[in-house]
């Protein structure tokens, strides 16, 4: 795996002024750059890149959506210099629409890990009245909390910073995790 996706903290932060896709760049703990994704414009189907820099010379992964218009959609992740499938993310469809509930799968498509809203009634203010309630998702693996994505509070600015517990984080593949804030950003983003 690429030594990139080894830090425990990862700050996932929507570019604002992007005219086609969102561009969205991932930084370390200390604010360094360390990878960039781009959702390619114009697709009917979401096609996510996450790229080693923002050259986009050295592609790592991609998460496709399955298909057009899905209420549960799934994303494939694949780590593109091996060709070999990660694993998936499925959005619980009737969940979500009160609180955002996602699965995290293997590569045999076996339910590992979940990644949900912290706070339904939170949740129902962010969708119903105002989005200036920062979100907050927990990652669920085994019983455990393993990882914790918090929104920063900005109404300019999607910021969602990830933090991969110290040992407890390792059952999860990073790659997975950094999938599924992207798609926080991008997918759900784009919904409120």
């Amino acid at each position: 795996m690429n030594p990139k996706f080894m830090h425990q903290h990862f700050e996932v932060r929507k570019q604002i002024l992007s005219l086609v896709g969102a561009k969205i760049d991932i930084f370390d703990r200390d604010g360094t750059p360390v990878l960039y994704s781009q959702m390619k414009a114009f697709k009917l189907k979401e096609d996510i890149r996450l790229y080693a820099d923002d050259t986009m010379q050295e592609e790592l992964i991609t998460i496709q959506a399955r298909s057009v218009i899905d209420f549960s959609a799934t994303y494939d992740v694949v780590d593109t210099a091996s060709g070999t499938k990660i694993g998936c993310l499925r959005r619980k469809g009737m969940k979500s629409i009160l609180k955002d509930e996602w699965t995290i799968l293997d590569a045999n498509e076996s339910e590992i890990a979940l990644v949900k809203e912290d706070n339904a009634f939170f949740a129902l203010l962010r969708r119903f009245l105002t989005n200036l309630i920062p979100q907050h998702y927990i990652v669920e693996m085994n019983g455990s909390t393993v990882a914790e994505f918090k929104q920063n509070f900005n109404p300019f600015v999607q910021k969602l910073n990830l933090d991969f517990f110290a040992g407890s984080g390792d059952g999860l593949d990073r790659r997975l995790g950094l999938a599924a804030a992207i798609l926080l950003i991008a997918v759900e983003g784009n919904q409120g």
